[in-house]
């Protein structure tokens, strides 16, 4: 993976950290692939703090989702359930954005507008572990599986 050094330390230690380039602002550079191991593989490869709050997420998604599906799209991990994608985790620079494809149409509407991803979609980007409102996240993974996907599987 193209690495490349990014000035700062991870919490706790004098170690430079080091972010996938496409972190910097872009989602990464990780091949697409179905399945549970491939999102694991590309959760694991995140630097901290984005590697606690992805695994978080990933496992509130397994906690709140029956019959959850995980793929690697587009250099950040899929969730989906039924016959389409409901949302994304990605590691950037900084945060992890989590993102629904119909946000808009969720309860409250989640407040980040990404950029590139759609007029409909809504998300929140967390800093830290701190960040994640699991009741509200695990409220809107639950709305957003109970909406037609979008994307095919």
């Amino acid at each position: 993976m193209d690495r490349r050094a990014v000035t700062g330390t991870t919490a706790g230690s004098d170690v430079p950290t080091n972010l996938p380039a496409a972190m910097t602002g872009r989602a990464s550079t990780a091949k697409a692939a179905v399945g549970d191991k491939p999102v694991f593989a590309y959760i694991a490869s995140l630097p901290q703090p984005q590697r606690s709050i992805a695994e978080r997420v990933d496992a509130l998604a397994a906690e709140t989702l029956p019959g959850l599906e995980r793929s690697v799209k587009w250099g950040m991990a899929w969730y989906g359930v039924g016959d389409g994608w409901c949302f994304s985790c990605g590691g950037f620079e900084g945060h992890v954005k989590l993102t629904f494809g119909r946000g808009t149409s969720l309860s409250p509407v989640p407040p980040a507008t990404p950029i590139g991803m759609g007029k409909a979609s809504r998300g929140v980007d967390l800093g830290s572990l701190d960040d994640l409102d699991e009741g509200q996240v695990a409220s809107w993974m639950s709305q957003a599986a109970a909406m037609p996907g979008f994307g095919k599987r």
